[in-house]
């Protein structure tokens, strides 16, 4: 009587060859003596390209937002003086034009002129803020202005 010798399938013999060369480099290495992968370098690596990818990000971001910001009399032409939602997409806007403040209903796909105003002088409001960096660092450190 013969035994029957057990077929396995294509499939599974090419998992089982696959399971056995994942396994078997890091033992054939340890055999041979060959110090196994440092993980602590690896983990080093990759915190360190994730660091230098959010840095350019950051870099970049910031770069966009100078390149962008008008300069010279443009920035100084107009202005938003205060603004406040009133729905879900609407808001109203109070812009300054030279010497006349205008209040604008803006909605998605259209502006709108509520009203023209002469421009009010606010309660709090002071001089010009500085415009170097270091005057406007120690105006936000002490904003009473004292010493």
């Amino acid at each position: 009587m013969a035994t029957a010798i057990p077929r396995f399938s294509s499939t599974f013999a090419t998992r089982v060859s696959l399971a056995l060369s994942m396994a078997l480099p890091p033992v054939v290495a340890r055999a041979q003596g060959v110090p196994a992968q440092d993980l602590g370098g690896s983990a080093f690596q990759l915190l360190f390209g994730l660091l230098a990818v959010l840095a350019l990000l950051l870099v970049s971001l910031w770069l966009l937002k100078r390149l962008s910001a008008p300069r010279g009399a443009a920035s100084r032409l107009m202005h938003v003086v205060a603004g406040t939602a009133v729905g879900t997409r609407e808001r109203v806007v109070v812009l300054e034009i030279g010497t006349t403040w205008l209040v604008l209903g803006v909605a998605p796909g259209h502006v709108t002129a509520l009203a023209e105003l002469p421009r009010v002088d606010l309660p709090g409001e002071t001089a010009a803020p500085p415009a170097d960096f270091a005057d406007r660092l120690r105006h936000l450190l002490n904003p009473n202005g004292k010493p």
